[in-house]
């Protein structure tokens, strides 16, 4: 399976850059796509008017430069001067051996420099920053790592007297810490990055308590501000000055004295409004004697005091001694914690400080972890962004981190073991030794995935080192190709790789970092599915080690969990959404797998609210995506399975359904309105428009008036629905000309027409030529009013119709024979594409149906988030995920078994929060065996392990066990069941169990298939269910 014909890539030189888009204010939403729906396009033009400097380039300052590159800033410029060290290369990743003795600035700016063409990076010139302060005057934001204490506050107490935004990041093997100071009055303009809440009011009382429609939450929180709007008879609300909101109740809030605004009498809606936050922040002097913490792990809660004390207490080290405490040195530790001691005291802090702590903070000093580079790289990155944007609540103003339980139990760590021995992992040897880091080079890995978190993960492996040695491996996968919306988070690919494959691009980057991966690592492009069990068979899944998930749907990570699970494999599980992000640890035979826990179905609309009662912008984006589907999809599809497929007709007929709408597509698109020239497809579009917007709107308001009334005498026309008006089409009106243009191009392309070179003139012209017929309502037709109504449409199509009517339309449709060598293309979403008009056709169907509805329009860009299904992701969040991951895997590599050392961890960058907890335990089942005596069983991990016995031996040996099989079955086939004939029961039992399979599924067992899982549904001696795991039954 191994593919050593990987890509050229060249991480060394600048990229191609395309110069024309270089200083233009625009944002480029193809590249920023998935960032933009995090930050917003304000937050992103205040970003790009904003000039940053890091200052320190080993792995944390690599880091940070490479995600605020990535996000777009107007100018980055680097500084450090210090000459590349062997070390440096076990987080630096854009050094290479060759590099060594060079600036690390002067090497590494042109390495950056490739990763945005909007984004300009260059060297910083200066003999000296704590010397030369004015130099800093030109940035927003200064961000050291690295640095000496000394010059943290020379430099800190400058740009906060400037107004310059200050970032501190450091990292000592598995301990770090942030420090911000964002200046006096610094405000913040979206403090959570969370959607404002909106919705529809049912009451207003006389002491201002507002009431939410039934069975709608309204989400707000106290000190919330809201604004209203379309009430009626308390109209002074409307438009009004943002209201401070109280909560009551889910239902119900409070917006204070409402005097003199009238008296409520209905509709109406809210609106939640950001208010800027002010902030005001402690320069560095100031703040380090009065600290204010933001608590990483509530497990750890005294934990930061330490922390800030003993990183005083490691400056004070190096200041006096001129280099770092010695990995695992006692004497250089006695120091440290002496001083530590001292510093307490100085500062008035009563607290007890912590020996064990601080000596282990003494033995990491040297260390350079990747992973904690990546994982406060993420944070202190995410931080800038916050510095110049406004966007999210900045960290106030420490925050201490630590990942002790990382450390092996089963290698050993001295002086001798953890001294450099001038390799490039004298960084992770530092903190781990020399035994543990021959334990990772040895390690044989999966990777599911190559998108944003499979980049960074794959850039953390290759500077720890993983699989580098002689019997170690990474594997990769991923059946995707490279876009250009992947470039804004996917850091291993260049422009010149779109359209290349994402697993081979990944692995020839992470080779070209680490040269010691060549030859140890596999590149596949399958997905991983029961598909794909051929290639990825039981002697695949059981030369691994581990598996890491890097995947971006449910569906595919259930799989390979299920997979993990049935081979007994760890797997290290992450996902992003935004500027959260999870990780979880699964462990065979300790904690529960993936599976174990479901998230939350995806929000669905009633379909009568979408037909004919929206009232949001989501609505009739949801709508308007079916229409394209029901336009430019399906038709499509069915004309073809009709030409191609004999009999379909006589198929279709015979099948419920709705068979009079699939015989009337099949008439309209292939005789009745099939296209030839661009001018009927401007006439279909023109069709399609009246129909929707203006007939069918003119048929609801016949059946219901704007003027009835419901069954209890309330106005129809109020509280979640909204009266429509009828459009009349205008080619003058931008949306109407737009809907017009992407409909016709999306049929002319059925039809395979070229209209591309169509002008406005054209269109006209087409238009002249037809006549649109008026419509009047039909009587006989019958809409759905409410949800809870059965639905006249579905109960229409039920009834297969009168058979003469269906057959006539039958008659009408061509000969398949007579259209020999036709077909039509149906449309295959592609959301990405600018120039395909499939997003420019939603935008202006739900636009216009929102004109219809009175509904607030929305424009292509939140379009294309909702009707794309798109996932907001921005590159600081994958790297502070995969950071956290790879602190996991440490653990799994050492074979630490202790589920209290495990964390799953949770991040939200935006408040900012992080949550970690131990893995929930996995679920066991227990029963009294035959002997009376207790029998438990892990019911994930567990299985009875049989040979291909006859079911009659499988049922006595579960008996031998205390259990009566009631029931069994394998897959979708059901075996043996108590209620079966006593013939029936009687010849199976005497069947061996993988040859009972193939008899009732009819099928043969694939030949790559070594083991048949069986379920077995069985109850204890006092006829009880006992949910026992599955039967694996082996070919052998």
């Amino acid at each position: 399976m191994t593919d050593q014909r990987l890509p050229e890539v060249d991480l060394v030189t600048r990229m191609q850059v395309d110069e024309s888009v270089v200083g233009n204010n625009d944002i480029d939403e193809s590249l920023y796509s998935r960032q933009l729906y995090v930050l917003g396009h304000e937050a992103m033009k205040r970003m790009g008017a904003s000039n940053v400097l890091i200052v320190g380039l080993k792995g944390l300052g690599v880091e940070i430069a490479k995600n605020v590159a990535l996000a777009g800033v107007k100018s980055l410029t680097l500084f450090d001067p210090a000459p590349v060290a062997i070390a440096d290369l076990s987080s630096q990743f854009f050094l290479r051996p060759g590099d060594v003795g060079k600036p690390r600035d002067a090497v590494t700016v042109p390495r950056v420099a490739e990763l945005n063409a909007y984004t300009p990076v260059s060297v910083h010139k200066s003999s000296g920053l704590a010397d030369n302060l004015t130099e800093l005057d030109k940035y927003q934001v200064v961000v050291l790592t690295g640095a000496p204490l000394k010059d943290q506050l020379t430099i800190g107490d400058y740009c906060h007297s400037k107004g310059i935004y200050f970032v501190i990041a450091d990292t000592f093997g598995l301990f770090g810490n942030i420090f911000c100071d964002f200046g006096e009055k610094f405000s913040v303009i979206d403090a959570t990055g969370e959607n404002p809440q909106s919705g529809i009011i049912a009451g207003v009382d006389d002491e201002g308590v507002v009431s939410a429609l039934d069975e709608t939450r309204h989400g707000l929180e106290d000190g919330d501000y809201v604004t209203f709007s379309e009430i009626e008879g308390m109209e002074g609300l409307n438009n009004s000055e943002p209201r401070k909101v109280t909560v009551k109740g889910p239902y119900t809030f409070s917006i204070g004295d409402v005097s003199g605004l009238g008296q409520y009498k209905r509709g109406g809606l809210f609106q939640q409004v950001k208010m800027p936050k002010i902030l005001d922040f402690k320069s560095i002097t100031q703040s380090l004697v009065e600290p204010e913490f933001l608590v990483s792990d509530y497990a750890k809660f005294d934990r930061p005091q330490q922390l800030h004390i003993g990183f005083q207490a490691l400056h004070a080290f190096v200041q006096t001694q001129g280099h770092l405490p010695r990995p695992m040195n006692k004497d250089d530790a006695a120091v440290v914690v002496k001083s530590a001691e001292v510093f307490a005291k100085k500062m008035g802090v009563e607290v007890e400080i912590d020996e064990k702590l601080l000596t282990e903070l003494s033995y990491q000093a040297t260390g350079d972890l990747n992973p904690m580079a990546a994982l406060f790289g993420g944070l202190a990155a995410q931080e800038v962004l916050k510095a110049v944007s406004g966007k999210f609540h900045p960290v106030q103003q420490w925050m201490y981190f630590d990942s002790l339980e990382s450390l092996p139990k089963g290698s050993k760590r001295s002086e001798e073991l953890c001294a450099p021995i001038g390799s490039r992992y004298d960084g992770q040897i530092a903190v781990f030794g020399t035994e543990y880091q021959e334990k990772v080079s040895n390690i044989k890995q999966f990777l599911v995935g190559a998108g944003a978190i499979g980049c960074e993960m794959l850039k953390n492996w290759a500077m720890i080192g993983l699989g580098t040695g002689p019997n170690g491996q990474i594997t990769i996968t991923d059946m995707d190709s490279i876009e250009k919306s992947n470039l804004n988070r996917q850091f291993l690919f260049r422009p010149k790789d779109v359209g290349k494959m994402k697993s081979d691009c990944a692995a020839a980057a992470v080779q070209l970092m680490n040269p010691d991966l060549q030859g140890h690592t596999v590149c596949l492009k399958d997905r991983v599915s029961p598909e794909t069990e051929e290639i990825f068979n039981e002697n695949f899944w059981n030369s691994l080690d581990g598996v890491t998930n890097a995947l971006d749907n449910v569906e595919a990570r259930t799989y390979v969990d299920r997979r993990c699970v049935f081979f007994q494999k760890p797997l290290l599980e992450s996902g992003t959404l935004g500027t959260k992000g999870n990780t979880q640890v699964v462990l065979p035979g300790i904690t529960e797998s993936y599976s174990s826990s479901v998230d939350p179905p995806e929000q669905s609309f009633p379909m009568c609210t979408l037909r004919s009662f929206p009232n949001k912008i989501e609505h009739t984006i949801a709508w308007a995506r079916e229409l394209f589907e029901t336009n430019f999809v399906k038709p499509a599809e069915t004309a073809n399975l009709y030409l191609t497929k004999p009999d379909y007709l006589k198929t279709t007929l015979a099948q419920g359904g709705d068979q009079k709408t699939t015989l009337t597509v099949l008439r309209d698109y292939l005789k009745n309105e099939r296209a030839l020239t661009f001018e009927d497809c401007v006439s279909w579009a023109r069709m399609v428009f009246e129909k929707q917007y203006n007939n069918a709107i003119q048929q609801l308001l016949y059946n219901f008036p704007k003027d009835s009334t419901s069954s209890s005498g309330q106005p129809f026309w109020s509280g979640p629905k909204r009266a429509p008006d009828a459009l009349k089409f205008d080619i003058n009106d931008p949306t109407h000309y737009q809907f017009l243009v992407a409909a016709t191009n999306l049929h002319a392309f059925n039809y395979n027409i070229n209209v591309r070179d169509k002008d406005r003139a054209a269109y006209e012209a087409a238009l002249d030529s037809m006549i649109v017929p008026d419509f009047t309502p039909d009587p006989g037709v019958k809409i759905q009013a409410d949800d809870k109504e059965p639905d006249p449409n579905k109960e229409a199509s039920g009834n297969f119709g009168d058979d003469t009517e269906l057959e006539k339309i039958a008659a009408d449709i061509p000969d398949p024979k007579s259209l020999a060598g036709f077909k039509l293309t149906p449309v295959e979403f592609e959301k990405d594409d600018d120039t395909n008009y499939h997003i420019d056709f939603i935008t202006a169907a739900s636009n216009l149906r929102a004109m219809n509805y009175k509904i607030e329009t929305a424009d292509r860009h939140k379009t294309k988030f909702i009707a794309g299904k798109i996932i907001p992701a921005i590159a600081t969040t994958t790297a502070l995920v995969t950071g956290l991951v790879v602190l996991e895997l440490y653990k799994i590599i050492d074979g630490n078994t202790d589920v209290e050392q495990y964390k799953n961890g949770f991040a939200n960058l935006a408040l900012p929060f992080f949550g970690f907890s131990e893995p929930i335990a996995s679920p066991k089942v227990t029963w009294k065996g035959r002997n009376g005596e207790k029998l438990t069983m892990d019911k994930i991990w567990d299985r009875f392990e049989v040979k291909n016995i006859t079911l009659k031996e499988l049922i006595d040996d579960f008996q031998s066990r205390g259990l009566d099989i009631s029931m069994v079955s394998s897959g979708v086939s059901l075996l043996y069941a108590v209620f079966f004939p006593p013939a029936k029961r009687g010849e199976r039992l005497e069947m061996k169990l993988i040859d009972l399979v193939e008899f009732v599924s009819k099928k043969p067992v694939p030949a790559h298939q070594k083991f048949v899982i069986f379920e077995v549904v069985a109850e204890d001696g006092d006829g009880e269910d006992v949910e026992v795991p599955y039967v694996m039954v082996s070919r052998d």
